[in-house]
């Protein structure tokens, strides 16, 4: 079995509809990482030497790879990605390996077949 890494940047007000969507799209888990800060093509606006800005999270998933590219499109829509600027970013890597899923592979393994 292969698995993708997605990484998703969200605002935190957004990081438990994301999660939810990305289970429903088949992810078995996540890992929240809070407080994340980051700049695109425009710096932020700053006030008085404070950045203002909405605090993110990055939530990671370890997903068969069959199901990631899902995913990655039900994450982008509930964070609203494509609607405007700034909303955030997800992408997927690939995992050469991974240890720790032995229990989660068996559901895994049934509900890529029922996709495929």
């Amino acid at each position: 079995m292969h698995f993708k890494l997605i990484i998703a940047l969200v605002e935190d007000n957004k990081t438990s509809a994301v999660i939810k969507a990305a289970r429903s799209a088949g992810a078995t888990g996540a890992t929240i990482v809070g407080d994340a800060r980051g700049e695109g093509l425009e710096p932020r606006k700053t006030f008085f030497g404070l950045t203002m800005e909405a605090s993110r999270d990055m939530v990671m998933f370890l997903v068969e790879e069959h199901l990631s590219r899902n995913i990655l499109e039900c994450i982008a829509e509930v964070g609203g990605f494509r609607k405007r600027r700034g909303q955030g970013v997800a992408f997927q890597i690939d995992v050469e390996d991974a240890i720790g899923l032995e229990r989660q592979i068996d559901t895994l393994i049934e509900e890529v077949e029922e996709k495929l």
